[in-house]
Protein backbone atom coordinates (compact mmCIF):
# COMPACT_ATOMS: atom_id res chain seq x y z
CA UNK A 1 0.00 0.00 0.00
CA UNK A 2 2.84 2.40 0.87
CA UNK A 3 4.53 1.61 -2.46
CA UNK A 4 1.32 2.38 -4.38
CA UNK A 5 0.82 5.62 -2.48
CA UNK A 6 4.43 6.62 -3.11
CA UNK A 7 4.07 6.00 -6.85
CA UNK A 8 0.83 7.97 -7.05
CA UNK A 9 2.40 10.86 -5.15
CA UNK A 10 5.50 10.71 -7.31
CA UNK A 11 3.37 10.71 -10.45
CA UNK A 12 1.54 13.85 -9.32
CA UNK A 13 4.68 15.72 -8.35
CA UNK A 14 6.33 14.55 -11.58
CA UNK A 15 3.86 16.76 -13.40
CA UNK A 16 5.26 19.78 -11.59
CA UNK A 17 8.85 18.63 -12.16
CA UNK A 18 8.20 18.12 -15.87
CA UNK A 19 6.93 21.68 -16.30
CA UNK A 20 10.49 22.83 -15.98
CA UNK A 21 12.69 24.22 -13.31
CA UNK A 22 13.52 27.63 -11.91
CA UNK A 23 13.45 30.41 -14.44
CA UNK A 24 16.96 31.02 -15.84
CA UNK A 25 18.42 34.50 -15.96
CA UNK A 26 18.25 34.40 -19.77
CA UNK A 27 15.89 32.41 -21.99
CA UNK A 28 17.45 29.05 -22.88
CA UNK A 29 18.17 28.37 -26.54
CA UNK A 30 15.66 26.31 -28.43
CA UNK A 31 16.83 22.71 -28.27
CA UNK A 32 15.54 19.38 -29.43
CA UNK A 33 13.72 17.29 -26.83
CA UNK A 34 16.15 15.25 -24.74
CA UNK A 35 16.51 11.61 -25.69
CA UNK A 36 18.00 8.60 -23.94
CA UNK A 37 20.99 8.68 -26.27
CA UNK A 38 21.71 12.34 -25.61
CA UNK A 39 21.38 12.14 -21.83
CA UNK A 40 23.46 8.99 -21.49
CA UNK A 41 26.41 10.04 -23.66
CA UNK A 42 28.04 12.16 -20.97
CA UNK A 43 31.47 13.65 -21.34
CA UNK A 44 33.68 12.99 -18.32
CA UNK A 45 34.00 16.07 -16.13
CA UNK A 46 36.99 17.45 -14.32
CA UNK A 47 37.05 20.12 -11.64
CA UNK A 48 36.99 23.49 -13.40
CA UNK A 49 39.29 26.35 -12.49
CA UNK A 50 37.81 29.26 -10.54
CA UNK A 51 35.78 31.52 -12.79
CA UNK A 52 35.33 28.86 -15.45
CA UNK A 53 33.59 30.74 -18.26
CA UNK A 54 30.26 29.74 -19.72
CA UNK A 55 31.96 29.07 -23.06
CA UNK A 56 34.30 26.58 -21.41
CA UNK A 57 31.37 24.77 -19.81
CA UNK A 58 29.62 24.60 -23.16
CA UNK A 59 32.72 22.91 -24.55
CA UNK A 60 32.96 20.39 -21.69
CA UNK A 61 29.26 19.53 -21.30
CA UNK A 62 26.78 18.06 -23.71
CA UNK A 63 23.97 20.43 -24.78
CA UNK A 64 21.55 18.70 -22.42
CA UNK A 65 23.96 18.79 -19.47
CA UNK A 66 24.52 22.51 -20.04
CA UNK A 67 20.80 23.24 -20.41
CA UNK A 68 19.96 21.39 -17.18
CA UNK A 69 22.79 22.58 -14.94
CA UNK A 70 23.23 26.14 -16.21
CA UNK A 71 19.78 27.06 -17.56
CA UNK A 72 17.52 25.19 -15.14
CA UNK A 73 16.34 22.74 -17.78
CA UNK A 74 14.58 19.42 -17.19
CA UNK A 75 15.19 16.20 -19.09
CA UNK A 76 12.24 14.06 -20.10
CA UNK A 77 11.11 11.41 -17.64
CA UNK A 78 12.40 7.86 -18.27
CA UNK A 79 15.11 9.08 -20.68
CA UNK A 80 18.03 9.82 -18.37
CA UNK A 81 21.01 7.53 -17.89
CA UNK A 82 20.40 6.92 -14.18
CA UNK A 83 16.65 6.67 -13.53
CA UNK A 84 16.89 2.84 -13.64
CA UNK A 85 20.57 2.51 -12.67
CA UNK A 86 21.45 0.13 -9.82
CA UNK A 87 25.26 -0.15 -9.65
CA UNK A 88 26.78 0.66 -6.23
CA UNK A 89 28.70 3.91 -6.03
CA UNK A 90 28.48 7.69 -5.67
CA UNK A 91 26.79 10.22 -7.96
CA UNK A 92 28.78 13.46 -8.33
CA UNK A 93 28.14 16.89 -9.87
CA UNK A 94 28.78 16.68 -13.62
CA UNK A 95 30.35 20.16 -13.48
CA UNK A 96 32.95 19.88 -10.72
CA UNK A 97 32.83 16.32 -9.35
CA UNK A 98 31.43 17.19 -5.90
CA UNK A 99 29.86 14.06 -4.31
CA UNK A 100 26.09 14.51 -4.12
CA UNK A 101 24.20 11.23 -3.69
CA UNK A 102 24.84 7.57 -2.85
CA UNK A 103 23.37 4.54 -4.61
CA UNK A 104 22.50 3.27 -1.12
CA UNK A 105 19.96 6.09 -0.76
CA UNK A 106 18.51 5.65 -4.27
CA UNK A 107 15.02 4.24 -4.77
CA UNK A 108 12.46 3.75 -7.53
CA UNK A 109 9.90 6.52 -7.10
CA UNK A 110 8.07 5.68 -10.31
CA UNK A 111 8.64 9.25 -11.53
CA UNK A 112 11.15 8.46 -14.29
CA UNK A 113 13.93 10.53 -12.71
CA UNK A 114 16.70 9.35 -10.33
CA UNK A 115 15.33 9.65 -6.79
CA UNK A 116 17.21 9.69 -3.50
CA UNK A 117 16.16 9.93 0.15
CA UNK A 118 19.03 12.26 1.08
CA UNK A 119 22.34 13.75 -0.08
CA UNK A 120 25.48 11.83 0.76
CA UNK A 121 26.75 15.01 2.52
CA UNK A 122 24.21 17.66 3.50
CA UNK A 123 26.65 20.54 2.98
CA UNK A 124 27.14 19.68 -0.69
CA UNK A 125 23.62 20.71 -1.73
CA UNK A 126 21.51 23.77 -1.02
CA UNK A 127 17.80 24.46 -1.23
CA UNK A 128 16.24 27.46 -2.96
CA UNK A 129 12.65 28.59 -3.22
CA UNK A 130 11.21 28.19 -6.72
CA UNK A 131 7.92 29.93 -7.56
CA UNK A 132 8.09 29.46 -11.33
CA UNK A 133 4.97 28.33 -13.19
CA UNK A 134 2.78 29.69 -10.39
CA UNK A 135 3.86 26.96 -7.94
CA UNK A 136 5.84 26.85 -4.75
CA UNK A 137 8.62 24.29 -4.97
CA UNK A 138 12.07 23.72 -3.51
CA UNK A 139 14.91 23.68 -6.01
CA UNK A 140 18.11 21.72 -5.34
CA UNK A 141 21.51 23.04 -6.44
CA UNK A 142 25.04 21.87 -5.78
CA UNK A 143 26.68 24.12 -3.18
CA UNK A 144 30.04 24.63 -4.86
CA UNK A 145 29.36 24.85 -8.60
CA UNK A 146 25.78 26.07 -8.24
CA UNK A 147 24.57 23.46 -10.73
CA UNK A 148 20.83 23.04 -10.99
CA UNK A 149 20.05 19.43 -10.01
CA UNK A 150 16.29 19.13 -9.63
CA UNK A 151 13.72 19.53 -6.84
CA UNK A 152 13.00 17.96 -3.46
CA UNK A 153 9.56 16.76 -2.35
CA UNK A 154 8.19 15.60 1.01
CA UNK A 155 6.72 12.34 -0.27
CA UNK A 156 9.69 9.98 -0.01
CA UNK A 157 10.05 6.71 1.92
CA UNK A 158 11.37 6.26 5.44
CA UNK A 159 13.60 7.09 7.20
CA UNK A 160 13.76 10.67 5.82
CA UNK A 161 10.40 11.00 4.10
CA UNK A 162 12.12 13.07 1.40
CA UNK A 163 12.43 12.53 -2.36
CA UNK A 164 15.28 14.30 -4.12
CA UNK A 165 14.12 14.20 -7.75
CA UNK A 166 17.28 14.75 -9.81
CA UNK A 167 18.11 15.09 -13.51
CA UNK A 168 20.51 12.40 -14.75
CA UNK A 169 22.15 15.04 -16.92
CA UNK A 170 23.38 16.88 -13.81
CA UNK A 171 25.17 13.79 -12.50
CA UNK A 172 28.18 11.60 -13.19
CA UNK A 173 28.43 8.17 -11.60
CA UNK A 174 31.56 6.85 -9.86
CA UNK A 175 31.45 3.08 -9.17
CA UNK A 176 32.75 1.74 -5.86
CA UNK A 177 35.96 0.38 -7.38
CA UNK A 178 36.86 3.87 -8.69
CA UNK A 179 36.08 5.88 -5.53
CA UNK A 180 39.59 5.91 -4.11
CA UNK A 181 41.10 6.72 -7.50
CA UNK A 182 38.86 9.80 -7.73
CA UNK A 183 39.61 11.00 -4.21
CA UNK A 184 36.36 9.67 -2.77
CA UNK A 185 37.83 6.89 -0.64
CA UNK A 186 36.12 8.25 2.48
CA UNK A 187 32.85 6.79 1.18
CA UNK A 188 34.17 3.23 0.86
CA UNK A 189 33.04 2.19 4.41
CA UNK A 190 29.44 2.81 3.29
CA UNK A 191 29.91 -0.14 0.96
CA UNK A 192 31.75 -2.36 3.42
CA UNK A 193 35.21 -1.49 2.08
CA UNK A 194 38.21 0.11 3.79
CA UNK A 195 40.17 2.97 2.17
CA UNK A 196 43.55 1.81 0.94
CA UNK A 197 42.53 -1.83 1.24
CA UNK A 198 41.62 -2.75 -2.31
CA UNK A 199 41.17 -6.51 -2.72
CA UNK A 200 44.18 -8.39 -4.07
CA UNK A 201 41.93 -10.02 -6.68
CA UNK A 202 38.76 -8.77 -8.28
CA UNK A 203 35.79 -9.78 -6.16
CA UNK A 204 32.04 -9.40 -6.34
CA UNK A 205 29.53 -9.03 -3.54
CA UNK A 206 26.13 -10.67 -3.21
CA UNK A 207 23.48 -10.16 -0.55
CA UNK A 208 21.05 -13.02 0.03
CA UNK A 209 18.32 -13.68 2.59
CA UNK A 210 16.74 -17.05 3.26
CA UNK A 211 15.68 -17.26 6.90
CA UNK A 212 17.84 -17.27 10.02
CA UNK A 213 21.24 -15.98 8.97
CA UNK A 214 23.12 -18.38 11.27
CA UNK A 215 22.43 -21.42 9.10
CA UNK A 216 22.68 -19.52 5.84
CA UNK A 217 26.13 -18.18 6.64
CA UNK A 218 27.39 -21.59 7.77
CA UNK A 219 26.56 -23.15 4.39
CA UNK A 220 27.60 -20.19 2.26
CA UNK A 221 31.08 -19.92 3.81
CA UNK A 222 31.88 -23.47 2.66
CA UNK A 223 31.17 -22.88 -1.04
CA UNK A 224 34.37 -22.89 -3.13
CA UNK A 225 35.10 -19.37 -4.34
CA UNK A 226 33.55 -17.58 -1.36
CA UNK A 227 36.14 -15.21 0.13
CA UNK A 228 34.27 -13.92 3.19
CA UNK A 229 30.81 -13.70 4.71
CA UNK A 230 29.07 -11.35 7.11
CA UNK A 231 25.56 -11.49 8.55
CA UNK A 232 23.47 -8.37 8.89
CA UNK A 233 20.23 -6.53 8.21
CA UNK A 234 19.02 -4.88 5.00
CA UNK A 235 15.89 -3.94 3.11
CA UNK A 236 14.22 -2.05 5.99
CA UNK A 237 13.43 1.52 6.98
CA UNK A 238 15.14 1.93 10.37
CA UNK A 239 18.67 3.31 10.64
CA UNK A 240 21.21 1.21 12.55
CA UNK A 241 18.78 -1.62 13.47
CA UNK A 242 19.54 -4.14 16.20
CA UNK A 243 18.40 -7.76 16.38
CA UNK A 244 15.31 -6.96 18.46
CA UNK A 245 14.28 -4.21 16.02
CA UNK A 246 13.89 -6.69 13.18
CA UNK A 247 11.59 -9.11 14.99
CA UNK A 248 7.82 -9.08 14.54
CA UNK A 249 8.63 -7.36 11.20
CA UNK A 250 9.01 -4.04 13.04
CA UNK A 251 11.85 -2.51 11.02
CA UNK A 252 11.18 -4.23 7.70
CA UNK A 253 14.73 -5.59 7.51
CA UNK A 254 15.61 -9.10 6.43
CA UNK A 255 18.20 -11.23 8.17
CA UNK A 256 20.71 -11.54 5.34
CA UNK A 257 24.22 -12.63 4.47
CA UNK A 258 26.73 -10.48 2.62
CA UNK A 259 28.94 -12.75 0.50
CA UNK A 260 32.22 -11.62 -1.06
CA UNK A 261 33.29 -14.09 -3.73
CA UNK A 262 35.86 -14.54 -6.49
CA UNK A 263 33.97 -14.52 -9.82
CA UNK A 264 36.89 -16.35 -11.44
CA UNK A 265 36.09 -19.33 -9.19
CA UNK A 266 32.37 -18.87 -8.51
CA UNK A 267 29.90 -17.21 -10.86
CA UNK A 268 27.02 -15.22 -9.41
CA UNK A 269 24.60 -17.48 -11.31
CA UNK A 270 26.13 -20.56 -9.65
CA UNK A 271 25.96 -18.92 -6.22
CA UNK A 272 22.21 -18.52 -6.74
CA UNK A 273 21.92 -22.23 -7.52
CA UNK A 274 23.44 -22.93 -4.09
CA UNK A 275 21.08 -20.34 -2.58
CA UNK A 276 17.96 -22.13 -3.81
CA UNK A 277 19.32 -25.47 -2.52
CA UNK A 278 19.91 -24.34 1.05
CA UNK A 279 16.45 -22.98 1.93
CA UNK A 280 12.80 -23.40 1.03
CA UNK A 281 11.93 -20.47 -1.28
CA UNK A 282 8.21 -21.33 -1.36
CA UNK A 283 7.35 -20.41 2.24
CA UNK A 284 6.33 -16.75 2.45
CA UNK A 285 8.06 -14.89 5.32
CA UNK A 286 8.97 -18.17 6.94
CA UNK A 287 11.80 -20.67 7.17
CA UNK A 288 11.26 -23.71 9.35
CA UNK A 289 9.75 -22.56 12.63
CA UNK A 290 10.97 -18.97 12.11
CA UNK A 291 8.18 -16.62 11.00
CA UNK A 292 8.12 -12.94 10.04
CA UNK A 293 9.24 -10.73 7.18
CA UNK A 294 12.76 -10.73 8.65
CA UNK A 295 12.92 -14.39 7.56
CA UNK A 296 11.79 -13.76 3.98
CA UNK A 297 13.52 -15.26 0.98
CA UNK A 298 15.10 -12.38 -0.95
CA UNK A 299 17.84 -11.55 -3.44
CA UNK A 300 19.21 -8.01 -3.11
CA UNK A 301 20.72 -7.11 -6.48
CA UNK A 302 23.54 -4.54 -6.75
CA UNK A 303 23.66 -4.17 -10.53
CA UNK A 304 21.60 -4.73 -13.64
CA UNK A 305 23.63 -7.87 -14.35
CA UNK A 306 22.81 -9.30 -10.93
CA UNK A 307 19.13 -8.42 -11.40
CA UNK A 308 19.01 -10.25 -14.73
CA UNK A 309 20.80 -13.30 -13.27
CA UNK A 310 18.42 -13.34 -10.27
CA UNK A 311 15.36 -13.22 -12.51
CA UNK A 312 16.70 -16.20 -14.46
CA UNK A 313 17.48 -18.09 -11.23
CA UNK A 314 13.95 -17.52 -9.91
CA UNK A 315 12.48 -18.73 -13.21
CA UNK A 316 14.66 -21.85 -13.02
CA UNK A 317 13.59 -22.48 -9.42
CA UNK A 318 9.93 -22.24 -10.45
CA UNK A 319 10.47 -25.35 -12.58
CA UNK A 320 12.06 -27.35 -9.74
CA UNK A 321 9.70 -26.53 -6.87
CA UNK A 322 6.08 -27.68 -6.92
CA UNK A 323 4.80 -24.61 -5.06
CA UNK A 324 5.17 -20.99 -6.26
CA UNK A 325 8.45 -19.26 -5.46
CA UNK A 326 8.06 -16.55 -2.79
CA UNK A 327 11.57 -15.13 -3.22
CA UNK A 328 11.51 -11.35 -3.64
CA UNK A 329 13.88 -9.43 -5.90
CA UNK A 330 14.91 -6.17 -4.20
CA UNK A 331 17.53 -3.49 -5.04
CA UNK A 332 20.46 -3.50 -2.64
CA UNK A 333 20.06 -0.85 0.05
CA UNK A 334 21.94 0.20 3.16
CA UNK A 335 23.78 -2.73 4.78
CA UNK A 336 23.86 -2.92 8.58
CA UNK A 337 26.24 -5.55 10.07
CA UNK A 338 24.65 -7.65 12.80
CA UNK A 339 25.97 -7.76 16.35
CA UNK A 340 29.27 -9.58 16.92
CA UNK A 341 27.67 -12.56 18.65
CA UNK A 342 25.74 -13.34 15.44
CA UNK A 343 28.87 -13.40 13.27
CA UNK A 344 30.13 -16.96 12.58
CA UNK A 345 27.55 -18.17 15.10
CA UNK A 346 27.71 -21.87 14.25
CA UNK A 347 31.51 -21.78 14.22
CA UNK A 348 31.44 -20.40 17.76
CA UNK A 349 28.55 -22.67 18.76
CA UNK A 350 28.90 -26.05 16.99
CA UNK A 351 25.60 -27.91 17.05
CA UNK A 352 23.66 -24.67 17.53
CA UNK A 353 20.26 -23.95 16.00
CA UNK A 354 19.84 -24.08 12.24
CA UNK A 355 16.98 -24.92 9.87
CA UNK A 356 19.13 -25.02 6.75
CA UNK A 357 20.54 -27.93 4.76
CA UNK A 358 21.56 -28.58 1.19
CA UNK A 359 18.88 -30.23 -0.96
CA UNK A 360 19.65 -32.39 -3.97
Amino acid sequence: MHSLALRLSAALSALTFALGSCAPTAPPPVAEAPTLTESSEMKPSTTPAAGDASEDLQQRLTPLQYQVTQQCGTERAFTGAYWDHHEPGIYVDIVDGTPLFSSLDKFDSGSGWPSFTRPVEESNVRELGDDSHGMQRVEIRSSKAGSHLGHVFEDGPKPTGMRYCINSASLRFVPVDQLEKEGLGRFLPLFGRKPGAAPATATETAILAGGCFWGMEDLLRKIPGVVETEVGYTGGHLDNPKYDDTHDSKSGHAEAVRIVFDPAKLKYEDLLVWFFRMHDPTTLNRQGNDRGTQYRSAIFFASDAQKTAAQAAIAAAEKKWKKPIATTLEPASKWWPAEDYHQDYLVKNPGGYTCHWLRD
